[in-house]
């Protein structure tokens, strides 16, 4: 019993760090700034519901998929580096407001891509809870899982009332944030591809 709370509060930090509910809270903002309050809400849930799926399916099936498709972390770590580094440069550029075009259907495709993939579910989630879930036997697969469901909770209750901080700020203050955090998706972007080639390197060592 001990053991399984001591390994609950380990997975439990791990996820709040890299997850990180209030930079990515920020994040969230900066791509639905323009976006209704509803549909900011659909938005929140959809790519929390994916993200947790996601996380959930590599949390039982992680090792197995990466074996059946010969993809390694590295390999994902660059693919993922890469798309969020295009995302935050053109965030960057002011571009952001393309990501929601005022349609329904188009502004809940953020909670898909950039939201869910690679961002909240990132290379860095995925192999937190594939590390996490190889733990042990069942028992540190259903901890994994439910702690991180209990982060995605705190996370979209800090997208809904992060919203309401920052749009206090108005649009021009909304600008800045959006260009602020693209720069920081930019450098995570990068500083992922890095992380992917090092490892990439470090396995043929």
């Amino acid at each position: 019993m001990v053991e399984n709370i001591q390994l609950g509060l380990t997975v439990f930090a791990a996820f709040f760090a890299i997850m990180n509910p209030v930079s990515n809270t920020a994040v969230f903002v900066g791509l639905t700034g323009n976006i209704d309050k509803t549909t900011q809400k659909k938005v929140a849930y959809r790519s929390l519901f994916l993200t947790f799926m996601i996380i959930a399916v590599f949390s039982v099936f992680g090792k197995l998929i990466f074996e059946l498709f010969g993809i390694t972390v590295p390999a994902l770590r660059i693919v993922g580096g890469i798309l969020v580094f295009l995302i935050g440069y053109g965030m960057l550029q002011g571009e952001s407001s393309k990501m929601h075009s005022g349609e329904d259907d188009n502004n809940t495709d953020i909670a898909i891509s950039p939201l869910a993939v690679p961002i909240l579910a990132g290379p860095g989630t995925i192999a937190t809870a594939m590390s996490y879930s190889a733990t042990g036997g069942f028992s540190s697969i259903i901890i994994t899982v439910i702690v991180f469901a209990m982060m995605c909770v705190i996370t979209y209750f800090s997208f809904i009332f992060g919203q309401e901080m920052i749009s206090k700020l108005g649009q021009n203050g909304l600008n800045i944030i959006t260009r602020l955090m693209g720069l920081i998706l930019a450098v995570i972007g990068m500083q992922m591809v890095i992380e992917g080639i090092y490892g990439a390197v470090k396995a043929f060592h």
